[in-house]
């Protein structure tokens, strides 16, 4: 029973620690966003989003292993959305950061579709806690 209490502890926080960290990028780019989109690349912000990235590569692990451990089958509809919704979003991510990173340089384009990879981001990662959260069998 320690191992599955550790796991959901761990899963859990990387969770939060992810949808914070997303937050606190977030509010900080709607608070300077007449400077340029990449002041969140600025530091301290890459500990943010290496706290980020750090969550999104535990998850799946964790995940799995918590469905091991309860002996859920994986083909459930909602393991198997979550795992899909979980891949656009962090691909979703990856590239926004490929992006910032791109326009912090100075060779970016419009805006219109870094906000779009990040509003497919975060709705992807809040739609799969609400999913964790509900937990339809």
């Amino acid at each position: 029973m320690e191992t599955l209490l550790t796991l959901k502890i761990i899963h859990v926080a990387a969770t939060v620690l992810l949808l914070a960290c997303a937050a606190s990028l977030a509010a900080v780019a709607w608070r300077k966003r007449s400077e340029a989109p990449s002041c969140t690349l600025r530091r301290p912000w890459p500990l943010a989003w290496a706290t980020m990235l750090v969550c999104m590569l535990s998850m799946p692990f964790t995940g799995w292993w918590l469905v091991h451990l309860v002996g859920w089958p994986l083909g459930q509809a909602w393991l198997l959305a979550s795992s899909v919704i979980y891949t656009v979003a962090t691909l979703c991510v990856l590239w926004l950061l490929a992006r910032l990173n791109r326009l912090r340089m100075g060779n970016g384009g419009g805006g219109r579709f870094t906000l779009a990879l990040a509003i497919i981001g975060g709705v992807g990662f809040l739609s799969i806690a609400a999913l964790m959260g509900a937990k339809p069998i």
